[in-house]
């Protein structure tokens, strides 16, 4: 089940993809419980997982101000996810059970439904439980801990990245790729598929770099 501070942080997250706080602005807590509906509790708890990922900093008697990281550490976060990601797919390659098979599966239906329909948010939810599965698979629980570590901080950016036309279904496609190689043990192709998924190159970059502007409020350089 999820928590109310869970559902807090996500709704806070949406609104930091969309540009809703300007960088260094502080966030206000009665506002924001009124607009939930939520006591201070869950939204003090939802500001300290957003501080835990470096969207927000806390400061003591002051409050939650928005921090948007600079963009070459979020670009310097997307290289290491990558490889890391790589290294998840090619383990798994090896180590992943007839059951997570069924449920990565079942995730590539999940990801079709919402591509169908439209609905990034439905994409983002179905695309977080095939990555988190594949760490799963990876049997390396130090590793997989690292991966949804490194994975949660770069939540926003990777939903912003769902934002642009026709990224869905490059995903999708992606992800097919990817559930075709851990099923046949294909590791180097797993691992090459999910570095290439996760990697922020060519016109993904670029991409990013709009959307990133038009939720930080950063000028083009």
């Amino acid at each position: 089940m999820v928590s109310r501070s869970d559902l807090v942080r996500e709704q806070l997250e949406q609104l930091i993809v969309e540009g809703a706080f300007a960088n260094g602005e502080r966030l206000d807590e009665i506002k924001l419980s009124q607009r939930f509906k939520v006591s201070r509790t869950p939204l003090r708890e939802a500001f300290q997982a957003l501080a835990a990922s470096g969207l927000i900093d806390l400061q003591p008697r002051r409050g939650a101000f928005m921090r948007y990281p600079a963009l070459e550490e979020v670009i310097e976060m997307f290289e290491v996810m990558a490889e890391i990601e790589a290294f998840c797919g090619n383990l798994a390659s090896r180590r992943v059970t007839p059951k997570l098979i069924d449920r990565l599966s079942h995730t590539v239906v999940e990801c079709e439904r919402a591509v169908a329909a439209d609905d990034s948010g439905a994409y983002y939810l179905a695309n977080e439980i095939f990555h988190f599965l594949i760490y799963e698979a990876s049997g390396n629980a130090f590793l997989a801990k690292e991966a949804g570590r490194l994975h949660r901080r770069l939540k926003p950016y990777r939903r912003m990245q769902l934002k642009v036309r026709g990224r869905m279904g490059q995903s999708l496609a992606e992800h097919r790729q990817i559930l075709d190689a851990l099923i046949k043990g294909e590791g180097e192709t797993a691992a090459t598929g999910l570095r290439d998924h996760v990697a922020i190159q060519g016109s993904k970059f670029n991409d990013l770099i709009v959307n990133y502007r038009h939720a930080t409020g950063a000028s083009a350089a």
